[in-house]
């Protein structure tokens, strides 16, 4: 068997483009899809995975890890967001078509069944980018809180803290305690919170001031406390935090790793199947931060072939903690891939179905072109014109 070509699909889905691939096989009807979404690059991711396409033609598709060795290692310049997404996307197709061919689903390659289930956790208002990063209403809070519950979730995502400087304006840092004791009272001790920071503080006092702010709320994790980077200033908030705090969505490969775990700066990791090299990588990270005594919650905002690998990564992975999906986070989510998966009482259940269990249905996708990605023309400013991290 045979790779005889790798494509792309790229279909609107609101506030980001879903990047999907497809591998090619010369065995008929035997394909792969992976995902490559990244909010800002889908041209970028696009082209680069026509980049590494001659890498893999004619190659066999079974071979995952030498292909992945290929494409990282046969370019002199190493790969970052744009070019390892393009791998994922790649890698987790490659995957796909293993577990058609062998007749299994992908968990089964990974090593086998850990858990039965995955425990999901979603963003209130799911695709709704005003509700996600404009100015939050306590009172649209808790609406959107209501929806998350009664569709089942037992967890949901939210973020509290606005764009800062080096400086956490005192009413600012009181509007995001109320705002996660406001929405605590409303969910009871029965649903877990967890709080975005979006790497938005830029120094280790104002981090401290909002986990401190959140901590009577009890979130079940912080994320990005900082920009990514500073693992050894993100201990330093650790060092002072009484809650659990988690980050990963910014980092790659390994070699991005290695510092976060020396200094144990934070107790869950978040790599993301769609960017840091895919299926394969992921594990060797997850088995890191094992080692570390971190457990492991993967980020996917993205779509349903990234959220299906996810799941097969989950069900295989014994430190995997909880997992983050954007389940019909579009009117036509359910009408662009055909889905093995199933959801119940806020769960995903291990799938049968050979491969990762989905399938693109190319004609609904193509009714779906490539859209504007709003968030590109959103900024965060200071009051003096100062640039934040938005």
């Amino acid at each position: 068997m045979r790779i005889t070509g790798v494509e792309t699909r790229i279909v609107d889905a609101g506030m980001r483009n879903w990047v999907f691939v497809k591998v090619l096989t010369d065995q008929p009807g035997l394909h792969g899809w992976g995902e490559a979404t990244l909010e800002w690059k889908t041209r970028a991711v696009a082209a680069c995975v026509d980049d590494l396409t001659p890498l893999v033609a004619g190659q066999d598709p079974l071979a995952i890890e030498h292909l992945v060795q290929t494409m990282t290692k046969h370019g002199f310049w190493r790969l970052g967001a744009i070019g390892l997404s393009a791998v994922s996307g790649i890698e987790q197709a490659l995957w796909d078509i293993k577990g058609k061919a062998l007749g299994v689903p992908v968990w089964q390659l990974l090593g086998g069944k850990v858990r039965e289930r995955v425990r999901l956790y979603t963003h209130l208002a799911l695709g709704d980018s005003a509700a996600v990063y404009e100015a939050p209403d306590v009172g649209r809070l808790k609406a959107h809180a209501d929806d998350i519950v009664a569709a089942g979730y037992s967890a949901f995502k939210v973020l509290l803290v606005p764009p800062t400087h080096y400086r956490a304006a005192l009413p600012d840092v009181r509007q995001t305690g109320m705002l996660m004791d406001a929405l605590r009272d409303h969910v009871g001790d029965g649903v877990d919170i967890m709080v975005d920071l979006h790497g938005r503080p830029p120094s280790v006092a104002v981090a401290r001031a909002y986990v401190e702010a959140l901590t009577p709320g009890r979130p079940l994790f912080v994320e990005e406390v900082l920009p990514p980077g500073h693992e050894i200033a993100m201990r330093d908030v650790a060092v002072a935090s009484k809650v659990p705090l988690a980050t990963g969505e910014r980092l790659y490969a390994r070699p991005d790793w290695l510092a976060l775990f020396a200094h144990r700066s934070v107790d869950i990791v978040q790599p993301d199947l769609s960017h840091c090299g895919g299926l394969w990588e992921a594990r060797k990270i997850a088995a890191m931060a094992e080692s570390h005594l971190m457990g492991v919650a993967p980020h996917n905002p993205n779509g349903p072939v990234a959220g299906a690998a996810a799941l097969h990564f989950d069900i295989a992975t014994p430190n995997s903690v909880i997992q983050e999906t954007m389940l019909r986070s579009v009117p036509w989510y359910d009408e662009v891939v055909r889905s093995t998966l199933v959801v119940q009482d806020g769960h995903w259940l291990a799938p049968d179905a050979p491969g990762l269990g989905i399938e693109i249905d190319e004609s609904a996708a193509a009714r779906h072109p490539m859209g504007a990605e709003p968030m590109l023309a959103r900024s965060a400013v200071a009051a003096d014109g100062t640039v934040l991290d938005w």
